[in-house]
Parts: structure tokens; sequence; C-alpha cells
């Protein structure tokens, strides 16, 4: 038998032994079922897919932002201990750029997705759906894009037109939402 036909043997011998078989990883946690997955898979993207039911205005979202989030950005979103959230005049290409929500953010539906993944921060995910949206009209509102009274929702949120909406480049610009 050859160096080669030994090692080749010598392989195949090995391959049905439990050291080279495929691994395990390190047995911690335990497996997802595909509902508990699901419940995970909160994801929106710029054109909407993913919103949930649901719906609000920034009058109603006034009040959810004042117990919420005031303490940390601030009346009105003007900043506070985290950053301003309205307000801000000076766009991107400026020298001094605000980085508000009307000055920055490129789709409305983000904000939204940003806002029930993460915030607030000391509970994110605490928030319903209809506070979520409430809460998106009225920072929209503070910046000027949608009035108090326009209610948002599934349908009416990807449909709003961010004032720096061509402020990115698309690595892809074949996804890119029209």
């Amino acid at each position: 038998m050859s160096m080669r036909e030994g090692s080749l043997a010598l392989f195949i011998a090995l391959a049905g032994t439990p050291a080279l078989s495929a691994p395990e990883g390190p047995r911690l946690g335990q497996p997802l079922e595909p509902a508990a997955i699901s419940a995970l898979d909160i994801t929106v993207f710029p054109d909407g897919t993913g919103l949930p039911l649901g719906q609000g205005t920034a009058v109603e979202g006034k009040a959810v932002y004042e117990a919420r989030c005031a303490a940390c950005h601030g009346p009105n979103g003007r900043g506070g201990s985290a950053e301003e959230l309205a307000g801000g005049r000076n766009p991107l290409t400026s020298v001094e750029p605000d980085k508000t929500i009307g000055t920055y953010w490129p789709y409305a539906s983000t904000v939204f997705d940003f806002i029930r993944r993460s915030m607030p921060l000391d509970a994110p995910r605490s928030l319903s759906d209809d506070e979520t949206y409430a809460l998106t009209a009225y920072l929209l509102h503070a910046n000027g894009i949608i009035g108090e009274r326009d209610p948002i929702n599934a349908s009416t949120l990807p449909k709003i037109r961010m004032p720096n909406a061509a402020g990115f480049v698309w690595a892809y610009p074949e996804r890119q939402p029209r």
C-alpha cells in the first residue's frame, strides 16, 4: 500500500468517528421554533415591507414622546442627554450638518423600524405598534414633514417623501425603492 492509499484509508476509517463529524457547537441555549423566530423578525424595509397593523397621529404621539422620550431627547426632540431628533436645518452637505430625522433619515419607514426595535433605550420593544406609529408621526411632524393629524400606518408611512431621500448612494441601485 502506498503512502497515499494509506492516508486515504485512514481518512475513510476516521470519517465516521464522532471527533470528525460535523461540529455541534458549544451547546448553549435552545433551538428556536419557527413561531419564535417569526416573533423576532421585525425588520421593516424602506418600501414598507414588514410594517405591522396599527396607526397613529402626531397628536397621539406627543403624549408618548413626553412620557417615554423627552427625558433623553429633550423637549420637542430638540436635544438632551441624547441626540436631537428635530429642529435641524443644516443639510449633510453643510459645514456644520444637523443629523436630525428631517435632515438625515432617507426613509420614514426606517424611523419606525429604529424606534420599534431600539427605543426607549431602557426598554426596547416595549412600545405597542400603535404607540410606535404615533411616536413616528410626532417626530415627522416635529421635523415639518407631515401634519399633526395626518394618520400614519402601513399604507401611508412608506409614501412619505423624506427631505434627505436622495442624500444616500445605494451600493446596489437596482434594489433602491422607487
